[in-house]
């Protein structure tokens, strides 16, 4: 319950600020384990991505240190998000995404693993390659576009704005899967989802009025 009202809100105030579009949102499987990877250049991301989603919830990956920050820890977690700590190997996160797929959830990692500082995609991190390989679910590519507009980055409030997310189709990896946990497979995967979110990018990015 406590993550629809949170859905209804953010649904609101990205509407009211960004004129919030969501793009593709049957490409999302209805049912079963699903890993959903959007570009991150934003803190507001996390709710973007999953807004456009109405009939199913996501759970969300993030960083440790968000669970520490009073009223918003408590908040992100009874809304079914979990901790992973950046830049190591946090094996107690990439089991609990695994776990949650396996049961037939939607899980949502940013790829890039942190925030792109200047919009720019950067390359995909491990853990998505492993998580991918490791449950065969399929991984549904997100382009998150002008959220770092409405929320850049070292501001602590809205600006009005214009923001979309658009799903793309959902990517399998079968010419992968044979090859177990290898660094090759796993840089395929990332190479391939970070290659389709630049697609996605480039074909609903705002065109400039000239």
């Amino acid at each position: 319950m406590l993550y629809w009202i949170g859905w209804i809100l953010c649904r609101l105030a990205l509407t009211i600020f960004g004129r919030y579009k969501a793009v593709g949102a049957g490409n999302v499987p209805s049912e079963g384990g699903v890993i959903l990877a959007p570009n991150h250049v934003s803190y507001i991301d996390p709710p973007a991505a999953g807004c456009g989603i109405r009939k199913r919830q996501v759970r969300f990956m993030a960083k440790s240190e968000l669970f520490k920050i009073p009223v918003l820890g408590y908040l992100i977690d009874r809304v079914g998000a979990f901790p992973v700590k950046q830049n190591t190997a946090d094996r107690a996160a990439l089991k609990k995404a695994m776990d949650l797929i396996n049961s037939g959830n939607i899980v949502c990692l940013f790829p890039e693993g942190t925030r792109s500082l200047i919009g720019e995609l950067m390359e995909a991190q491990p853990g998505l390659g492993m998580i991918a390989l490791k449950t065969k679910a399929p991984v549904v590519p997100a382009a998150l576009i002008g959220t770092n507009k409405m929320l850049p980055p070292h501001s602590w409030y809205l600006h009005f704005s214009r923001i979309k997310v658009v799903y793309g189709k959902p990517m399998t990896f079968d010419d992968l899967y044979e090859k177990g946990m290898s660094r090759e497979a796993i840089e395929q995967v990332g190479e391939r989802v970070m290659a389709a979110i630049a697609e996605l990018l480039e074909q609903h990015s705002f065109k400039k009025r000239k």
